[in-house]
């Protein structure tokens, strides 16, 4: 296909025809794909989720996972920080009072 021979209107409903069969591919190529996934799950006699088991949580798209607590308050053990991200108010006061942060560590 020469496509310097097509004008404007041509190349761009040409574009819009491409869109169309590239998603309509897409949406078949998935069909397939979860067909023959359910069909190994079939083959060896166990249900999807349990084929999958936790993989499948934990690769869910926003899994949030819980970070372990690296550094608590000795006085008021409600204050804790894991250690991501910007430093929490009693972290900042207890550093500005010269105090070591592996005074802190849990």
């Amino acid at each position: 296909m020469d496509l310097s021979k097509l004008s404007l209107t041509d190349l761009r409903a040409l574009q819009d025809q491409l869109k169309q069969e590239i998603k309509k591919r897409e949406q078949q190529d998935l069909v397939k794909a979860r067909e023959q996934i359910m069909a190994i799950a079939q083959s060896v006699g166990m249900p999807l989720k349990e084929l999958m088991g936790s993989q499948a949580r934990a690769a869910k798209a926003g899994a949030v996972v819980k970070v372990a607590v690296r550094y608590r308050h000795p006085a008021d053990a409600s204050l804790q920080w894991t250690g991501r991200g910007r430093q929490p108010k009693w972290i900042q006061d207890w550093l500005a009072s010269s105090q070591s942060l592996d005074a802190l560590k849990v």
